[in-house]
């Protein structure tokens, strides 16, 4: 049994007594493998008092150190490598070869990120008679998801170690251990006392307690839609900035010269991907009218190739979802689907997989969506495709832009010039043209409801940073 019953504080492990505990459950199985201690909001404020005292002198800390220090965290992590892959797989059930080559590996990328760009930082610059200084921007609560638990984390720790921040974080309570995992590298790394401090919680208790803290300079938070306006809105009072990565609801076009049977392949796979649990996921694949029977059959048939089972499978493609409540949510949009008249072109009505052990399903296809359904509009978060048909290029832009998210997009098409036509005019904070991959040092983040402020790479490391300008008589 895991039980993680300390908070990492002011450079130590905690023990608490008497709290009410989150019990930590195998996706795959529904086996209770342990308990989770949650934090309070006093627990909040003794973490929010250590990091604003590190920062005294850890904001001023020079480059050099911060670089040293990034690196040898990068060493830890990379020596226990294999341990966070085991984690991963375990408390959120993502397959282990995903696990490996993705969830995992994107601590590694977001290092190397961080660690390039302090290496080539220019520190100031003059504009006319003035000198610009970037200086960090103070105490930041970063509030993670579980469903790339590790990736979401490091995208924020590495830019604010790098910056000269100090930081409190809150991961979900779903995936408690590869967080502590996480706190444990940084404390071997050797990361000054108060700097980097870890209290688990809930969003409505600890959460809410770290956006609303009057010390807290900067909140830096990735979830839901829902859960980021209740953030921005505690934060709100104390004028303190808000970076949000939130939902999407991602379109991707087909354009008629493409390899379709190359092309749909593809697309299902992004699709299901990490069990369809991704805020990028392209969820609502655009198909000429004429060839949306043809998309169908292709989709049905590269879903069907797909292995649904058990995460430890280095063969497995989809593990299970995270949680009985989610996997419930999933199921509930299926119903919808087929009640608004979407055609399911999967063989299971509720696309359970198997019926005894695991919050487990089946690829769900849709055909003959229509733009304004629910499935079209709203994040579902599972192994879920709406094929949607246009009539034009036009009307395939009108479709991809038409819900209140914007966080990524991508355009399929033989003609690369068209293609990128297509994409300037996509309303997505990223855009993928032929399934071009996401690197660690490219800025990430949305338009519209999918959030403010970019993460990741150069971009991201700024929003962890005020500009001062001092003016030269």
């Amino acid at each position: 049994m895991h039980i993680i019953d300390s908070f990492y504080l002011d450079g130590e492990w905690r023990k608490v007594m008497r709290r009410p505990t989150h019990a930590l459950i195998n996706p795959a199985t529904e086996d209770i493998y342990g308990e989770v201690a949650l934090g309070s909001r006093e627990d909040v404020a003794s973490a929010v008092d250590a990091a604003q005292r590190a920062f005294v002198s850890y904001g001023s800390s020079p480059l050099d150190e911060r670089l040293a220090l990034l690196e040898k965290v990068l060493e830890i992590y990379t020596r226990r490598y294999d341990e966070f892959v085991s984690a991963i797989t375990l408390e959120m059930g993502a397959p282990v070869t995903l696990a490996r080559v993705a969830q995992a590996a994107t601590g590694v990328d977001h290092l190397n990120a961080a660690i390039n760009m302090l290496r080539n930082t220019i520190p100031e610059r003059r504009i006319g008679n003035a000198t610009i200084h970037r200086e960090p921007i103070g105490v930041c609560a970063l509030i993670t998801p579980w469903n790339w638990p590790i990736s979401q984390i490091m995208c924020k720790v590495a830019p604010a170690l790098a910056a000269g921040c100090t930081m409190v974080l809150k991961p979900s309570e779903l995936t408690p251990l590869s967080a502590h995992m996480l706190a444990e590298v940084l404390d071997e790394a050797g990361v000054p006392s108060g700097v980097f401090n870890m209290v688990h919680g809930t969003g409505p208790t600890v959460g809410a307690a770290m956006a609303s803290h009057p010390d807290v300079d900067m909140v830096s938070f990735t979830g839901s839609t829902a859960a980021g306006i209740e953030v921005a809105i505690r934060a709100a009072p104390t004028v303190k900035r808000v970076c949000q990565e939130l939902g999407g609801k991602s379109a991707n076009i087909l354009l008629p010269d493409v390899d379709f049977e190359q092309a749909v392949t593809q697309a299902v796979r992004l699709c299901m991907e990490n069990t369809g649990q991704s805020c990028n996921a392209p969820t609502r694949l655009l198909v000429p009218a004429d060839k949306h029977t043809e998309v169908l059959a292709i989709a049905t048939a590269a879903a069907d190739k797909l292995k649904v089972g058990d995460p430890r499978d280095p063969e497995t493609d989809i593990g299970p979802l995270v949680s009985r409540s989610h996997f419930e949510r999933v199921q509930a949009h299926l119903t919808t689907g087929t009640r608004e008249g979407a055609l399911l072109v999967t063989d299971r009505d509720d696309g359970r997989v198997l019926p005894n052990a695991g919050y487990f399903l089946a690829p769900a296809i849709f055909g003959r969506v229509a733009p304004d359904m629910a499935i079209a509009q709203e994040e579902i978060f599972g192994p879920v495709l709406s094929v949607i048909s246009y009539r034009d290029e036009s009307d395939a832009i009108r479709i991809a832009n038409g819900t209140r998210y914007g966080l990524s997009a991508y355009v399929s098409g033989a003609d690369p010039d068209r293609a990128l036509s297509v994409a300037t005019r996509l309303r997505a904070g990223n855009v993928h043209i032929n399934g071009a991959a996401l690197g660690a040092e490219v800025p990430f983040g949305g338009f519209r409801q999918s959030g403010n402020g970019r993460e990741q790479g150069r971009y991201g490391f700024e929003e962890y940073t005020e500009i001062k300008a001092i003016l030269h008589a």
